[in-house]
């Protein structure tokens, strides 16, 4: 089923390995089309192929995250296409410069995002707004994939073609909403690839149970994490790379791009795009200067030349993603509401309203 606004849907069900295979037959020509011949996905794939370092990654999420496993190796058969190909596009956040290598350029990291959290207040919900930035290449690619599990959990997630669930926006069936923020720390090693982390958050009933996985100690990189629930009343801004996790709690609206915000983190060597610059100093403006800010008027603003926050071709920016969806959950005590654009300024591609 299609949108209007051309976001296509997907359910499916069953196991691991049942779930995996339906996504990655949907998929396979995605895959194909997009994935596989992107520059960053073949620069990956001709380093790390065959590589002890992705060997590594892959036995820490065999030994911790089993399930997740077979959901994709699941996906892989469903796409006709090999187990590895796949592990490196999930893993490619995860695997270090070679020795020797140029540094990796925004051209070839596309990932952006820009995340808005509103607490709530006595006449309004608490709100987690987020622009998906990703490979342009990608827009058209992407679905509203729904998962209701053998384990009882179901979930909604925007997904990527080839990606396991939960680095973009989503919401399970215990109201937990969690959006991502790709951050750019140079502390990776070997251990449970963050993509992996992502998709077991998806599983969690509590926010307790999603900051268990954020402080595991044996991650292999990570990201900024924005989580919400309709219990406990707290918004969660969590900033977790992989040697260290620092969790906020939001107690007035806030915003964050792509790069580390708490002086935790200061002496910690991280790459900050003049677009992750821009896009944290612009929302934090925005949010300063208006009594009540809406989300969509600042995660929509596209001056008509230079740098936006709403990503797309030649805005000026240092890299090349593009803002491929915008997820706005509205959390209160009676639960989740949510609604999803395609371009600013238009109706809802999809919403839930009750």
């Amino acid at each position: 089923m299609m949108s209007v606004n051309k976001l296509k849907t997907l359910e499916v069900s069953g196991t691991p390995e049942e779930i995996g295979f339906a996504v990655g037959k949907n998929m396979a020509d995605s895959i194909r089309e997009t994935v596989l011949t992107l520059v960053e996905f073949q620069q990956a794939q001709r380093n790390w192929t065959g590589s002890s370092y992705l060997k590594k990654l892959d036995e820490a999420a065999r030994n911790v995250f089993p399930a997740y496993v077979l959901e994709l190796e699941g996906m892989a058969r469903g796409a006709q296409l090999d187990y590895e190909s796949l592990l490196i596009w999930n893993c490619r956040g995860d695997l270090p410069l070679l020795a020797g290598a140029n540094p990796e350029s925004a051209e070839h990291a596309p990932e952006g995002c820009t995340t808005l959290l509103y607490p709530s207040a006595e006449d309004a919900d608490a709100v987690i707004a987020h622009n998906e930035d990703g490979p342009p290449e990608l827009d058209g690619h992407c679905r509203w994939l729904t998962v209701t599990q053998a384990n009882g959990t179901k979930f909604s997630t925007f997904h990527y073609p080839g990606m396991l669930p939960g680095h973009t926006f989503s919401v399970n069936s215990h109201g937990l909403v969690q959006t991502i923020n790709n951050i750019r720390v140079d502390d990776l090693k070997p251990g449970i690839p963050r993509h992996f982390i992502c998709r077991a958050i998806l599983d969690c009933s509590t926010l307790e149970e999603a900051l268990v996985h954020l402080q595991r100690p044996d991650r292999a990189s990570g990201f900024h994490h924005s989580l919400g629930q309709p219990s406990g009343n707290n918004l969660l801004s969590v900033e977790a790379p992989a040697s260290a996790c620092e969790v906020k709690k939001i107690s007035h609206p806030a915003s964050h791009a792509n790069h580390l915000l708490d002086e935790k983190f200061s002496g910690l060597s991280q790459t900050i795009t003049d677009s992750s610059a821009f896009r944290q100093d612009m929302s934090e403006k925005l949010l300063r200067e208006s009594t009540a800010p809406k989300a969509q008027s600042i995660l929509f603003h596209q001056p008509s030349q230079g740098l936006s926050i709403f990503r797309r071709p030649k805005d000026g920016a240092d890299d090349y993603a593009f803002t491929l969806a915008t997820g706005i959950f509205r959390i209160s005590a009676s639960g989740v509401k949510w609604q999803i654009h395609l371009n600013k300024n238009e109706l809802p591609a999809l919403a839930k309203s009750d």
